[in-house]
């Protein structure tokens, strides 16, 4: 019976969490998903200025998303997100432009994990 009453209590503990952790979709933010070996969307738009993104890894392994500018020349990046996690990816100050975004683990974006930011 204390057993019982143990494994109840942990139980209603872990229901009180919330969950597993991940952060909830931000309002304004751009929501990518994250695939093997794709982005969806693969072609983004913002506004110039501070641009959130809402990075969710439906994937089985991890992903990041990587910007760069025309020349190739690195903006910013993104955590490394495992597979089943979803995080929030900030960038301040971004100007207006044309971007390339892709994934920055080795083999990924010559799989397919690429696509575009346009900021206007």
């Amino acid at each position: 019976m204390k057993v019982l009453a143990a494994a109840i209590a942990a139980l209603a503990l872990l229901a009180g969490c919330g969950g597993g952790g991940a952060p909830a979709q931000p309002a304004g933010s751009i929501k990518v998903t994250m695939t093997e070996f794709q982005f969806n969307p693969a072609d983004l738009n913002a506004s110039s200025g501070k641009v959130v993104f809402y990075l969710v890894n439906a994937g089985s392994v991890g992903h990041d998303f990587v910007v760069r500018d025309g020349s190739g020349k690195k903006i910013a990046g993104s955590e490394l997100v495992s597979a089943g996690d979803s995080f929030i990816f900030t960038i301040d100050n971004l100007a207006a432009g044309s971007y390339k975004i892709a994934c920055d683990q080795p083999g990924h974006e010559g799989s397919g994990m690429k696509g575009t930011l346009t900021v206007t």
